[in-house]
């Protein structure tokens, strides 16, 4: 019995490494005895992040296979072993803080978001570095102007660095940067995983004061990833005001909440909650609702960041390769004020 159970373990694969749990050391003790399994997991790592979700892939699994069996698996958390893979020397020891913006799903302009969040920290005086993690829809290239751009690798101490892209004084780094636009990336988790843990450690990021990380939309593995390499010190989500886009969101909070995430939450940024005419400055047509996100703000004590509207200077400088806030006085005010708002509560929340 325990021989057919360390087998069933070897064919599960760590969603971080690709590796099976009992070639990575994970597996730290089986039993087996008149009708009950018991398996021992340890995880080097205290309070890891996928130390549930593999919890609960060898329950189903062996409940699976092994159905007149009473199955107990364990979770330990620090000592042996060592984490599966070891980390590479990592360039990000210059960052002094991680913003994580994300969302619940696509079209909310999450990406865009990013973008010009960047752009008002910035001229805060804050130097800021941008991490396109959004690895199946990379279009931070595009927002920033440098689709053309092919990083350049350089020998620092023992170590190759990739150099990011710069544009407007905020350095970049994305998989759109070795990838063609019309290439579909059909990446398995595992590989997306290695790639965007090879662009967070062997960046020449330099002295950043803020690091912003475009996630991909939705939650999943190459979300677990990210919090695993990098020390992340507070999330924005971004919706919009309809309710299936808030609904979206709730999973997106408790993702950050969950026990072994514990990702504090700067807030909630509300896009497109309304429309503003060129010709009709003050003009104000909400198109997908009014004040969904707010609302659920309030209601489940996350702090709101604020507003943005649908106006064509947004929209036109995306295209163009320069975010709006940078060129445009009103969309700059509005996301100074978000951007002040979320400094606070990520240097409140400490590290």
């Amino acid at each position: 019995m325990e021989n057919r159970i360390q087998s069933l373990l070897s064919e599960i694969l760590h969603p971080e490494t690709g590796k099976d749990l009992v070639q990575s050391g994970f597996v730290e003790h089986v039993a087996a005895a008149a009708g009950k399994a018991t398996v021992v997991l340890r995880f080097a790592k205290a309070r890891d992040p996928f130390a549930i979700k593999i919890k609960n892939t060898v329950e189903e699994t062996l409940r699976r296979e092994l159905p007149s069996t009473e199955v107990l698996v364990v979770v330990k958390e620090g000592g042996a072993p060592p984490r599966p893979e070891p980390k590479t020397l990592t360039s990000t020891g210059s960052i002094a803080r991680v913003i994580a913006v994300a969302s619940g799903k696509g079209g909310v302009g999450k990406s865009t978001v990013t973008a010009n969040l960047a752009v008002a920290l910035r001229d805060m005086g804050y130097r800021v570095g941008v991490l396109d993690a959004d690895i199946y829809g990379p279009s931070q290239p595009r927002m920033f102007g440098v689709e053309g751009y092919v990083p350049d690798a350089v020998r620092e101490g023992d170590q190759d660095r990739i150099v990011p892209a710069r544009s407007m004084e905020i350095l970049l780094m994305s998989i759109g940067f070795f990838i063609r636009p019309t290439d579909a990336l059909l990446w398995r988790g595992a590989m997306a995983v290695n790639a965007l843990k090879q662009m967070i450690h062997q960046t020449q990021w330099g002295a950043l004061d803020f690091l912003l990380v475009d996630l991909p939309p939705g939650t999943g593995d190459i979300h677990l990833s990210i919090i695993g390499e990098l020390k992340i010190d507070g999330a924005v989500i971004v919706s919009t005001p309809q309710q299936v886009a808030v609904a979206d969101v709730v999973r997106g909070v408790e993702m950050f909440r969950n026990e072994n995430v514990a990702i504090p939450i700067a807030g909630i940024v509300e896009n497109m909650a309304w429309f503003t005419p060129e010709e009709l400055p003050e003009a104000r047509y909400y198109l997908f609702g009014r004040g969904g996100a707010r609302r659920y703000a309030e209601e489940c004590g996350v702090a709101f960041l604020g507003e943005i509207p649908i106006v064509q200077s947004i929209m036109e400088s995306a295209d163009d390769g320069r975010p709006a806030a940078g060129i445009d006085p009103r969309v700059g005010e509005w996301y100074r004020a978000i951007a002040e708002k979320t400094v606070e509560k990520v240097m409140t929340n400490g590290r």
